[in-house]
């Protein structure tokens, strides 16, 4: 299970540059602890807690490309805890250095290893595990009268460890869950739209196989056209067909037609520019297309799906970055079609949008576009503002693609 706090990558690198923080002063209490004692090496578990197993298990803490995995780290920090409790037990002939830092990096470790394990199971085992090295820390000092307080103290920190590493875990779980539901909804929605286009084209082929029927005697050499024409819709609804074949349908949906791409995309950046409320910075988005792109063939899901695309991509501009320029560009690149959504920074920053920001849309978006063989990206520019391309494959390249170059405006 991957590790997505809901945090913004800054206040991630201050919960991180905290946690070492903290890490790095308990690892110098210890070691203020050790410096006190009268003899601090000898016996040798006076300074194996503070030197060996509280560093070594804080670096199991951490995670890098060359680490192990969390079930062999977990493995050996355990063993090395127990394994030093149990010497220092029944072989030290006086009190020993509990170990301020290794216990804060088996508590770590227990929030780890239940926000991030792939089972409950897993998790369950990996925290009884840690739970019972850091409670028997306390045994090193060879007395009831630390034992007993000092277990007290790493039980109550122990509990606060579960309930937050649990509380994770559930917030993952949940992030989970709302991407799942979002890609199923996206998942729908383009199944009924490719369901009302379907249904468009059956009902031009019946058209054209009723005038076939018609003419057929007094005017036979016009059939043959007619059942050209035919043929082609039928292949085109099959392949619309074939794209999304698992895709189930919800009822209880709104008709949708097919219409003119750019014609279309025109209305929503003109819409776009005309949304700024009274007193906001003004708005303004334009629509670029090549010769390329406005010659190009494209099928009826590809049209709709690319609408899609510039529509929640504007949407995101409104409510993050509202009063910036915004463009929409179409190109044809060999067998692709390209739409790009790009912005400014916004005049007066980032404000926070109403409702927050989940990333959802992006997700369906990749969903939508993924289904038809797509590529969706999008990213933030130097500059401040942001970029969401989208490519879609074309079934056939556009006789005219060579003859586009540069991007002529379309709309306001």
């Amino acid at each position: 299970m991957d590790w997505h706090l809901p945090f913004t990558p800054a206040v991630r690198r201050l919960i991180t540059a905290f946690s070492v923080l903290a890490f790095a002063l308990t690892w110098v209490a210890d070691l203020a602890l050790l410096s006190f004692a009268p003899d601090a090496f000898s016996p040798a578990t006076n300074w194996l807690p503070v030197l060996v197993t509280g560093p070594l298990a804080t670096l199991a803490v951490a995670e890098t490309r060359r680490s192990p995995s969390m079930r062999w780290r977990i493995g050996g920090v355990v063993a090395m805890s127990l394994a030093l409790t149990a010497v220092c037990f029944v072989f030290s002939p006086t009190q020993s250095s509990i170990g301020a830092l290794e216990a804060a990096a088996l508590i770590a470790l227990v929030i780890r290893t239940i926000a991030q394990a792939p089972s409950t199971r897993a998790a369950a085992v990996s925290t009884a595990a840690l739970g019972v090295a850091a409670l028997l820390l306390p045994l090193r000092m060879r007395s009831w009268e630390v034992f007993v307080p000092g277990g007290y103290v790493l039980t109550v920190a122990l509990t606060i460890g579960i309930t937050l590493g649990c509380a994770i875990r559930a917030l993952e779980a949940r992030r989970r869950r709302n991407i799942a539901d979002v890609r199923q909804a996206e998942r729908l929605a383009l199944a009924r739209d490719l369901h009302d286009l379907i249904a468009h084209h059956m009902t031009g082929i019946i058209v054209q196989a009723h005038a076939a029927t018609a003419i057929h005697a007094t005017a036979p050499d016009k059939v043959e056209p007619i059942l050209r024409n035919i043929a082609r819709s039928g292949t085109e609804t099959l392949e619309s067909m074939r794209r999304l074949v698992r895709i189930l349908r919800e009822e209880g949906h709104v008709p949708q037609r097919p219409g003119d791409l750019l014609s279309e995309l025109a209305e929503l950046t003109a819409a776009h520019s005309a949304s700024a409320a009274p007193g906001a910075p003004a708005a303004a988005a334009r629509l670029e297309a090549t010769a390329s792109a406005r010659t190009a063939q494209l099928s009826p899901e590809v049209e709709i799906s690319a609408f899609r695309v510039a529509q929640e991509a504007l949407t995101n501009v409104r409510r993050h970055a509202p009063g910036s320029q915004a463009a929409v560009r179409l190109d044809v690149d060999a067998d692709w079609l390209w739409v790009t959504v790009t912005n400014s920074a916004s005049p007066k920053g980032s404000p926070s949008p109403a409702g927050g920001s989940s990333g959802f849309g992006l997700i369906g978006l990749r969903e939508r576009v993924e289904a038809l063989d797509g590529t969706l990206r999008a990213g933030r520019f130097p500059g401040g503002g942001w970029e969401v391309r989208a490519g879609f494959p074309l079934q056939a390249p556009p006789a005219s693609a060579a003859s586009g170059s540069g991007p002529e405006a379309v709309g306001p």
